[in-house]
């Protein structure tokens, strides 16, 4: 019974979403607007969640002093930190919420995306090895698009690197970005179907 029902609710659900989308009529925007304002709400609790199942898991690190431990008090005490700050001094411009997160968080970020950099140099350089007819392709294809990017590239080759460049990105590359975005749209089509109709179950926390 404890699976029935929440199969029952997501299958009726479903349903009703799928049908309402090809009705034109002011009863099926009703509800469709309705479920938003549900949905909004079920986010809220399920942010509520997401939060305790996070400060657990941290709890629990430091009780146990696993590895890394410390790390966890660190993003205990930012979160209560930031909570407190914005709760008791406001989240608008000026505020030592926006400053801390415009001169903290903000650089921070930017530190990762820069250290990622180099990892995703180090990944290129290995995929560019010119070992199979397909790899050739993915080097030579590279080597155009950065002689097409770069200003002393572009002077180099009088204006054709750019102009082979953007033929890339406007034919192969969109129609290899295409194909991938009706793969994962078929993908997410039998997805949705498969938990509509109790085929698959691991949302339960079981595959039974």
């Amino acid at each position: 019974m404890k699976k029935r029902i929440p199969l029952f609710i997501v299958f009726l659900v479903g349903m009703l979403m799928i049908i309402q989308f090809f009705i034109p009529h002011r009863l099926s925007v009703t509800f469709y607007t309705g479920f938003l304002n549900w949905f909004t709400a079920m986010v809220l609790f399920a942010l509520i969640i997401g939060i305790g199942t996070l400060l657990n898991r941290h709890f629990k690190k430091i009780k146990r002093k696993d590895d890394d431990w410390g790390f966890s008090i660190v993003t205990i005490t930012g979160f209560f930190g930031m909570l407190l700050i914005g709760i008791f001094g406001g989240i608008g411009e000026g505020t030592l919420f926006m400053k801390l997160f415009e001169f903290v968080l903000t650089p921070l970020q930017a530190t990762m995306f820069a250290l990622l950099a180099f990892f995703i140099a180090s990944a290129a350089f290995r995929a560019f090895r010119a070992r199979t007819f397909e790899a050739s392709l993915l080097l030579i294809a590279a080597l155009i698009v950065m002689l097409g990017r770069v200003p002393i590239g572009d002077k180099l080759t009088f204006g054709f690197a750019s102009t082979l460049t953007e033929w890339i990105f406007r034919i192969p590359n969109m129609a290899a970005k295409r194909g991938i975005q009706m793969g994962i749209a078929l993908g997410m089509i039998a997805t949705s179907l498969k938990i509509i109709f109790g085929i698959e179950r691991s949302w339960l926390g079981s595959d039974d």
